[in-house]
């Protein structure tokens, strides 16, 4: 059993929780660390657990595991299924929730059992977004401002957050998708409700034709609930479950609301802003515990899909450009520690958590050496379109980004112009870093209808 990488204190805090003794403690595979944790009680009956923890915890943190606490216990009464939450212990920033039967991977359903899931999942969005918001105490959750804030308040929190990050990177899509963000912003909320702000496939778990379980709350928060649907888009880009075809009516029905389709449009967006800055210095600073190669798969396919949702919104085509011609790998070193991890490494390893790991390892690998063989092909035909859009030549990507980013903050440039340019790029370089590109192929939009 594995318990030596758990910060002290907590092997014997969950001993304690159920008076009994830990039978099974397993890392668990995810973006947040998490650990599957079964407990023997006093009487002999097993506690099916879900360890969630936070090793640095941050004060003030709007998305904090504290507060997901808070919410889930608050909506545990409600029609909207979520694990019982079984213990919490501030002191060492952790809380162990109840592992409620089912799985996550709606993606690899049956096609029929994916659209028998997904209505079930609409209908319980839609009794979320009609749960009276006066369970949620004004003192924890504010009330929005109007509908700006709605749209707004969760992307002020993140550029709060990633601040000093934001300060030092240079990342002109990032300048204007905040700047487009404020400028389209909704002008009205048919009702404030409460949304989970990240929900959709993966988000839940499901069993047969039904869900059991909403999970991950960290980003709750009182809005807008055309976010709830732009956020389901979103995750059904990422995990292709069947598409939406008719599941927005069925809302609309249950819920009483209607469906602003451009106002979920702009939601798309603005979820994958939020997402784009963490996930930026993650891997610009990356840190050794971090999935690097799923995040830069989240960086340069969303990057991608980011332009796209723009366009759609604005009625703009982003034409793919052509890439450069590609002769394979070439470095024997790359090629020998690939081998090596792939067919040495992955298939000797014990757990789940350390073969995803070497998989990982050797995924960044490939990116290495495609990115030191192709990448100054593809930094000169950025350039060349760049300066034929502001009219003027840089010398290298970074002085090009300065000169672009500057452009934007002035908006000196049209913007079908500048979406049409920032979508090639975005294209490039999805193709360049195609090794993680592939841990997500074929990703697109499915159509809102």
């Amino acid at each position: 059993m594995q318990t030596d990488d758990l910060p002290a204190g907590i092997a014997p805090w969950l001993r304690e929780l159920c008076g009994g003794e830990i039978t099974r403690l397993e890392r668990h595979t995810a973006r947040r660390e998490a650990w599957v944790v079964d407990l023997r009680d006093r009487n002999g009956a097993v506690v099916e657990g879900f360890l969630r923890l936070e090793r640095t915890p941050l004060p003030g943190d709007p998305w904090s595991l504290a507060r997901e606490t808070r919410i889930v216990e608050i909506l545990h009464p409600t029609p909207v299924p979520v694990p019982r939450v079984l213990g919490r212990n501030a002191t060492l920033a952790c809380t162990l929730f109840e592992r409620v039967p089912g799985r996550a991977d709606l993606q690899n359903a049956p096609p029929q059992q994916q659209r028998r899931v997904l209505e079930h999942f609409f209908d319980l969005v839609a009794d979320l977004h009609t749960v009276d918001i006066g369970i949620f105490p004004e003192t924890e959750f504010p009330r929005p401002a109007g509908a700006r804030d709605c749209a707004l308040r969760e992307m002020d929190f993140v550029r709060q957050r990633w601040s000093g990050f934001l300060a030092g990177h240079q990342d002109p899509l990032i300048t204007y998708g905040i700047d487009w963000l404020e400028r389209h912003a909704p002008a009205s909320v048919q009702r404030v409700s409460f949304v989970q702000g990240d929900t959709g496939p993966v988000n839940f778990l499901f069993g047969d034709d039904r869900v059991t379980a909403i999970i991950d709350w960290e980003w709750g928060h009182l809005g807008d609930p055309m976010e709830d649907l732009g956020n389901i888009s979103v995750r059904e880009f990422w995990n292709p479950s069947g598409g939406l075809r008719g599941l927005f009516g069925r809302y609309q029905a249950r819920s009483g609301l209607k469906v602003d389709l451009q106002a979920v449009r702009y939601y798309r967006v603005q979820q994958n802003m939020r997402g784009m800055i963490p996930i930026a210095e993650r891997t610009v600073i990356a840190h050794p515990r971090e999935p690097l190669a799923w995040y830069l798969a989240y960086r340069y396919i969303g990057d991608r899909a980011t332009l796209e949702a723009i366009a759609e919104y604005m009625g703009v085509t982003i034409e793919r450009p052509q890439m450069p011609p590609d002769a394979g790998a070439s470095d024997p070193l790359a090629a020998a520690a690939d081998w090596a991890i792939e067919h040495d490494v992955v298939n000797a390893v014990g757990s789940p958590f350390a073969r995803a790991r070497a998989a990982e390892v050797a995924i960044l690998i490939r990116c290495m050496e495609r990115v030191s063989r192709l990448g100054s092909e593809i930094e000169r035909l950025d350039l060349d379109e760049l300066g034929a859009l502001l009219g003027a030549t840089a010398r290298d990507s970074r002085s090009g980004n300065a000169m672009l980013e500057d452009a934007i903050r002035r908006r000196r440039l049209e913007d079908r112009a500048l979406v049409q340019f920032l979508g090639r790029r975005a294209y490039r370089l999805e193709w360049l870093y195609a090794p993680v590109s592939a841990l997500y192929p074929n990703r697109r939009w499915a159509p809102l209808e």
